[in-house]
């Protein structure tokens, strides 16, 4: 397997930081009342997005969740466009129609975002089938939660994809909670990938704040569908760090700790990986300049979405289909 550069190592980072940039920039704008609608975090679940989407190539293809921030960006979103999206102005993605959970581009890959749990797993069962009868060579990656892995629809979707040898991927991003209630609670198992077992394609679970070994067994995954041999479940242990939205008291203190959050806060993806590379001989001057440009970037993007029209009125039935 390729080794990784180190210039894959700081894009890596840059991704991480511009997530959590972004993501920390909703709190504030969410708090000022700028954004309508709920808004779900990706803060502290970043290496799982990063770690997967590099595996990927341009071509390929996610279907991502109602807290698909991250996904959008590791695969190539553009921050203004995005941040227009959560304003519910014109120049957004869906022309802000979408919000925060229905982000889609369909040129960069990113088939779409769900606000329904499991809603993206057929979505992208279906667009790996297609990537199969075209012989496009394009995998699909399916982000989904614990939670989502109890629906029947991941039951189906995995038993077809694994009888028809389908390019996917599914990554479940195990952070601990199905909203409030914790997967002990919901779950006989403590590893969502041993269910890989019942459909007969691979279980991996790996360490979900860990970038590079999410990215390595990523690839794995990833060329294991792109050369014919089927479907893989990865499981990418994770916490998030506010709360299931951000409408959610004390950052979900009424059904997790304060003790437990501080532990997973201090396992942070960003704070592991800054160590990382400043040991592997990246300068601290070279990670406060990526820092800078990030957060330059997200406050360009910030005053785009404000400059930005909200859609006319008569948009309102534009784009707008009904079977």
């Amino acid at each position: 397997m390729e080794a990784l550069t180190m210039e894959k190592r700081l894009k890596m980072y840059r991704l991480m930081l511009t997530i959590r940039a972004f993501e920390e920039k909703i709190v504030e704008v969410y708090a000022q009342g700028l954004m309508p609608g709920l808004a779900h975090l990706y803060v502290g679940e970043e290496a799982v997005a990063v770690g997967v989407c590099t595996a990927l190539e341009p071509a390929d293809l996610i279907t991502s969740t109602h807290r698909g921030h991250g996904h959008c960006i590791a695969k190539g979103g553009d921050v203004k466009l995005m941040m227009a999206e959560m304003f519910g102005k014109d120049t957004g993605y869906c022309r802000g129609k979408g919000g925060s959970m229905h982000i889609s581009d369909i040129e960069l890959g990113i088939v779409g975002a769900n606000g329904v749990v499991g809603g993206g797993i057929p979505l992208a069962t279906g667009a790996a089938l297609s990537a199969q009868m075209r012989n496009s060579g394009q995998v699909v990656v399916c982000f989904f939660g614990d939670g989502a892995s109890n629906n029947g629809s991941f039951h189906e979707s995995l038993n077809l994809a694994a009888l028809w040898r389908l390019p996917v991927v599914y990554v479940c991003e195990n952070n601990g909670y199905g909203i409030s209630v914790a997967q002990s609670r919901h779950q006989a198992i403590k590893d969502v990938a041993v269910r890989a077992a019942a459909y007969g394609m691979p279980g991996v679970t790996v360490d979900g704040n860990d970038v590079e070994a999410v990215h390595a067994a990523a690839r794995v995954a990833v060329d294991r569908a792109r050369q014919g041999e089927g479907p893989t479940l990865l499981e990418c242990k994770t916490y998030r760090f506010r709360g299931h939205h951000e409408g959610d008291p004390n950052r979900g203190n009424r059904y997790r700790s304060r003790q437990e959050i501080v532990a997973w806060e201090e396992k942070c993806p960003l704070k592991g990986y800054e160590a990382k590379l400043l040991a592997g001989g990246v300068t601290w001057e070279q990670l406060e300049e990526l820092k800078e440009k990030v957060q330059q970037a997200i406050e360009a993007a910030v005053q785009y979405a404000n400059a930005s029209p909200f859609p006319p009125l008569t948009a309102a039935l534009a784009d707008v289909y009904a079977g």
